[in-house]
Formats: C-alpha cells, sequence, structure tokens
C-alpha cells in the first residue's frame, strides 16, 4: 500500500475515533452538530470580503499552539495585572481577532458553553486553508481553553533570524521532524513579511554589512525599494493569496523573504525536502495536512484541565 492510500485509510478510520484524547465527532456527541458549519461560513465570508485574512488566521493557530499549547491563549487581552501573549511584539502583527469573536458569539446562541475558543481558532485556520485554494482535511476536536496567557512565555516563538538547524532543533523540541518543519514553512505561501522581519538582510539599512548572500541580488534591490519604514510589506511568494506550493519555487530562486525561509535551501539537510515540494505540489499539501493536524494536538487541554470560555478574550 502507498503512501498516499495509507493516509485516505488513515483519515476514514480516524473519522470515528479517538486522537489523543480527542475526536472528530466531537461536537455530534455534544449535541452541537452545526458547530463546523457556523465557523465555516463565517470564516468564508470574512475571507471572501478579505483574502489575506487566510494567512493570519493560520499563523494566529500557529502563534497558539507553540505557546502553551493550542489553547486559545493568544486570544485573551491583557489586564491593568497581566500582559498577555498577544501584546508581545512577535503578536502585535497578528489580525482576525474579531472573525473568532463573531464565530463565538453564534456558538454561544446555539451551543452555550460548550464550543472552546481553542477548538474555534483550529478549525477557523483548517477553513483558510482550504479558502485559499489549499487542501480540504478534518481535525479532531474537543479542545479546552487555556487560563494562562503572559507575554514572557512567547520566547518559545521561532524568530525570523533563525537557521535551518536552529529550526530543525527548535521544531524538534516540539516534536516534529524536519520534514514536518519544511511542510509547517510552507504557510507562507500565504500573505507577507514586514521589512523589520528582514530588513537585516539588506545592505542600506545597515552599513556595516553587505546585502545577504543568500538572496538574490536583483530581489534585494526590489525589497530595498520597498522598505520605506518598518511596516512596510513585502509578499513572501508571487501568489500571496493563494495556497499553493510557489512559497518553494521561491527558496530555489534565492527570493525566499525571511531568512528563515532562504536557509531552508540553503542547508543541505532541508533542501532536497524543498526541492521535492517546488516539483510536487500534492505531495506539500499531503504532508502539510499532516503536519498542522499533528501540530493541533500540541500540549492540548482536556477535560479538568481547561474550561470552555465564554468570551474568548476573558478567562472564566
Amino acid at each position: 500500500m502507498g503512501k498516499y492510500e495509507l493516509f485516505m485509510v488513515i483519515l476514514i478510520v480516524s473519522g470515528y475515533g479517538f486522537v489523543d484524547g480527542l475526536r472528530m465527532d466531537y461536537y455530534f456527541m455534544m449535541n452541537c452538530p452545526f458547530a463546523e458549519g457556523i465557523v465555516k461560513n463565517i470564516v468564508n465570508r470574512h475571507l471572501q470580503a478579505d483574502p489575506t485574512l487566510a494567512a493570519a488566521l493560520i499563523r494566529m493557530h500557529f502563534h497558539d499552539c507553540f505557546v502553551e499549547g493550542c489553547d486559545a491563549s493568544v486570544l485573551i487581552d491583557s489586564t491593568k495585572d497581566n500582559t498577555a501573549e498577544k501584546d508581545s511584539p512577535a503578536n502585535l502583527s497578528l489580525r482576525g481577532y474579531e472573525i473568532i469573536d463573531e464565530v463565538k458569539e453564534q456558538l454561544e446562541i446555539q451551543c452555550p458553553g460548550v464550543v472552546s475558543c481553542a477548538d474555534i481558532l483550529a478549525m477557523a485556520a483548517r477553513d483558510a486553508v482550504f479558502f485559499a485554494g489549499g487542501p480540504v482535511y478534518d481535525i479532531p476536536k474537543g479542545r479546552k481553553d487555556g487560563t494562562r496567557s503572559r507575554i514572557e512565555d512567547t520566547i518559545n516563538l521561532p524568530p525570523p533570524t533563525l537557521n535551518s538547524s536552529e529550526l530543525i532543533r527548535l521544531f524538534g523540541q516540539r516534536g516534529f521532524t524536519a520534514q514536518e518543519m519544511v511542510a509547517l514553512s510552507g504557510a507562507h505561501t500565504l500573505g507577507v513579511a514586514r521589512c523589520s522581519s528582514f530588513k537585516h538582510r539588506l545592505s542600506n539599512f545597515d552599513s556595516t554589512h553587505d546585502v545577504d548572500p543568500t538572496l538574490d541580488a536583483q530581489f534585494a534591490k526590489t525589497l530595498s525599494k520597498r522598505c520605506t519604514s518598518d511596516k512596510s510589506e513585502q509578499a513572501f511568494d508571487t501568489t500571496k493569496d493563494t495556497f499553493d506550493n510557489d512559497y518553494y519555487n521561491a527558496l530555489q530562486r534565492k527570493t525566499g523573504v525571511l531568512f528563515s525561509d532562504q536557509t531552508l535551501y540553503n542547508n543541505p539537510r532541508t533542501r532536497g525536502i524543498v526541492n521535492a515540494y517546488a516539483f510536487n505540489q500534492a505531495m506539500f499539501f499531503l504532508d502539510f495536512q499532516q503536519a498542522m493536524r499533528k501540530m493541533g494536538l500540541l500540549d492540548v487541554k482536556e477535560g479538568s484541565k481547561g474550561e470552555v470560555r465564554a468570551n474568548c478574550r476573558i478567562i472564566n
């Protein structure tokens, strides 16, 4: 049996079973069968109005899961006594909170106290991938919301200056293989980066060094013209609102925007994976959805270890 046939069997079987204590049919069991439909309808309506929010929702899910696990801690607002994750410099550019708020409001009307903010965010990210042209896949549900959100915890988020070896080590600490890390990096097929995250690669921002030699010289000039301020933006690839494998083609052309992107092609350990995904989009889609499902299980809170917030921004 080939890899693709085996994956379809796993999908069919897991649809009726458990995944680390979560269930694919969790909200049917909890008498809230329309939960996923409500999430998808609201997400799609917002993405039709602003397709750039697809990248925002996927990024928010990643930033949630890599800090204290997939427990919606990134959604909690700061208070006078606590600075929350969302006010960390790494999270100040996150967008899409209003989508999660609207979904939660509708679900509280339909099924009060049943659907967690953590599940809403995981489902919204999944639906954003499909909306943008990526693979369709199911995820297990039943996560509970965390009760901690502190700015100091965001130190676990990978900065855009890490090289491939450092990324392999960081993701490895969370149980991911090098291939899974490269697949998850493919989420950068959507969205943009701010100049503050890559200007160190350009000589005109720092006279002490030349342009990053791993960056195509002509593309470096384009970036230099683009960066009129730290908030200026550059798309990760040529199809910024379409989920495809063009991100990996960009790395082959030495036009990866972030150092942490281009390093995946520069390192022999990950270059072969980049080349494979650039050549075979179906392989990328398959590996990406498997890695996303795995990421969605990071340090999940279950039962009494968490809660279902009435308002995603406030701990009960």
